[in-house]
């Protein structure tokens, strides 16, 4: 795990998450922007994992919390940022001519 990177987090309660990690300490991980995924209507959807918090502060997740961890799949990740910043990435063409 490298800070800077957005990465899914399986938590041991069986939440899923998707956030940046913005540090990593011995017990903790400082994160930003996390989102829970959970079921909506049209599919899953990602919603706030913490309604009162700031929304662009920092938050501190223990390690012990956490079941597994791994690479977000990159059309989720460009969702998310979408999601997190209001920045939408543009589709990845290859131009000819």
């Amino acid at each position: 795990m490298e800070a800077g990177k957005i990465y899914t987090i399986k938590l041991n309660s069986g939440e899923e998450v998707i956030t940046k990690v913005v540090e990593i300490t011995r017990d903790n991980l400082i994160i930003t922007d996390p989102v829970s995924i959970a079921p909506g209507q049209q599919g899953m959807q990602m919603i706030p994992s913490m309604f009162t918090a700031e929304p662009r502060g920092k938050v501190t997740l223990n390690t012990n919390a956490i079941a597994f961890y791994a690479n977000t799949d990159d059309n989720i990740k460009d969702k998310y940022i979408e999601a997190t910043t209001g920045i939408k990435i543009p589709d990845k063409k290859i131009i000819l001519g």
